[in-house]
């Protein structure tokens, strides 16, 4: 029990961490090219209170790694104008993408750390989670489907014509995102961990260390 209980305290750390990273960098990539909404909002911060929802940021990935499953999540979107970003679509896409790539940076960091320090002991075991998480929020973010962040890359490529659907489907938002989760819960997890496994082994490649 005690074990458990502070394996989700590291988690809910790790969690609260990378996804604040993860909001920050949004804003800070919206904020060098031009638009200052989210810091009007207070997102130009590393306060996790500014970034945290309470579903998406702490229950469901501590549900889903309670039940063995592949962590993902997300946080209360950055907002920014796509009319004020440089650089049109490209300029809102590199905002869009630019949270999943700072969590795969992080477990690449990671990962390189756990090569120095050993998968065993207590900080093995902490920069494990850390890499999980980090691969999980990377992985489900990137998906092109609005409202998530690889969305933005599937607007800058498509036409107006799908860019006005994509447009029609992103209004609703989590309910999108619930949906997903729901209704193609078995297939996510697959999807989830054959994309995990799949960057663990160019990280074991690189460094030459598995986990």
């Amino acid at each position: 029990m005690d074990i458990n209980l502070i394996q989700i305290f590291i988690l809910l750390v790790v969690i609260l961490v990378s996804m604040t990273l993860h909001e920050m960098v949004h804003a800070y990539v919206g904020y060098w090219l031009g638009d200052d909404t989210a810091k009007h909002e207070g997102r130009l911060t590393l306060n996790p209170l500014a970034h945290i929802d309470p579903f998406l940021t702490i229950l469901l990935p501590i549900l889903l790694a309670v039940t063995g499953a592949p962590i993902f999540g997300g946080a209360k979107p950055v907002p920014f104008n796509p009319h004020n970003i440089r650089w049109g679509e490209f300029g809102a896409m590199l905002v869009g993408i630019a949270g999943p790539i700072s969590n795969l940076l992080l477990a690449f960091l990671g990962f390189g750390l756990l090569a120095i320090v050993g998968v065993n002991g207590a900080a093995g075991s902490v920069l494990s989670i850390w890499i999980y998480v980090n691969l999980g929020f990377f992985i489900f973010n990137i998906l092109p489907i609005p409202p998530l962040d690889g969305s933005r890359l599937l607007y800058y490529l498509a036409p107006d014509s799908i860019r006005t659907l994509l447009a029609s489907v992103e209004q609703y938002g989590l309910i999108v995102v619930f949906a997903i989760i729901l209704l193609f819960s078995q297939y996510l997890a697959m999807y989830m961990q054959a994309a995990i496994n799949f960057f663990l082994s160019i990280f074991a490649a690189i460094f030459g260390v598995v986990i």
